[in-house]
């Protein structure tokens, strides 16, 4: 039988967690509730979640923090959860590594779709930790930079680069397309679909992160269009 997989919920509100448990066991997931920030990182490692629910408004250590520390160690996908429906707080969750943002109150039916869809792209990711060679399924390459959609890894300047599924995802869009401008709604459409309810800033976002990890190089870079969108610019 195949090993249920595990979800982290982390949420002050006792209700709200025993719902969303009773929801995702429901669909054959194991869960685990924690009420607190400092809880939820001393049993991360204990428990080894496949994905953490985040409430944002915790007593103590705040979900932004549980976030940044989950992710100094680890990539496992996190949604967050919040009353809070500025574009501040989406942005910052987003920026912080979550990979999905979700207003309460919710409907159950959207969050275990959340879920699913957050794994099913996080299952895909490449588990290899060495940069491999011969490349195989679909990728694209450039002079120091491989991104391989088959077996989600990313090859920069001959090294392994860690990337959660959408980063990698919208990299290798616009890769494949070089020079071609695409609006944020085109990316947005593209990359998160209809199962993500969310604004262009989400892109905005992204693209960000991919910066700091792919430094523009002289032969391609990341391209902001002004008052349009962005590009894979490779330069001829």
């Amino acid at each position: 039988m195949a090993e249920k997989q595990r979800i982290l919920i982390v949420d002050d509100d006792s209700n709200i967690a025993e719902l969303i448990s009773l929801y995702l066991t429901k669909e054959c997931y194991e869960t685990l509730i924690v009420n607190d920030g400092e809880e939820a990182l001393k049993v991360f490692g204990e428990f080894n979640p496949h994905l953490v629910l985040l409430d944002l408004m915790l007593p103590g250590i705040d979900g932004y923090q549980v976030c940044r520390e989950i992710r100094t160690k680890s990539q496992t996908p996190v949604i967050m959860l919040s009353a809070k429906g500025e574009v501040f707080d989406k942005v910052l969750g987003l920026e912080l590594g979550a990979d999905d943002y979700m207003i309460k109150p919710f409907d159950s039916k959207e969050l275990v779709a959340r879920v699913k869809a957050v794994l099913r792209r996080y299952q895909t990711q490449a588990s290899t930790a060495l940069p491999q060679t011969d490349q195989q399924g679909n990728y694209v390459e450039y002079p120091d930079l491989i991104v391989n959609l088959t077996n989600y890894s990313v090859i920069y300047m001959g090294h392994s680069i860690e990337m959660p599924p959408k980063e990698l995802e919208l990299l290798y869009f616009l890769a494949s397309s070089p020079n071609q401008v695409f609006t944020r709604e085109q990316l947005l459409d593209h990359i998160w679909g209809y199962e993500y309810i969310g604004d262009t800033r989400t892109v905005d976002v992204h693209i960000k992160r991919l910066r700091e990890k792919i430094k523009d190089h002289a032969n391609w870079s990341l391209t902001t269009v002004w008052g349009i969108g962005y590009k894979f610019e490779v330069k001829r």
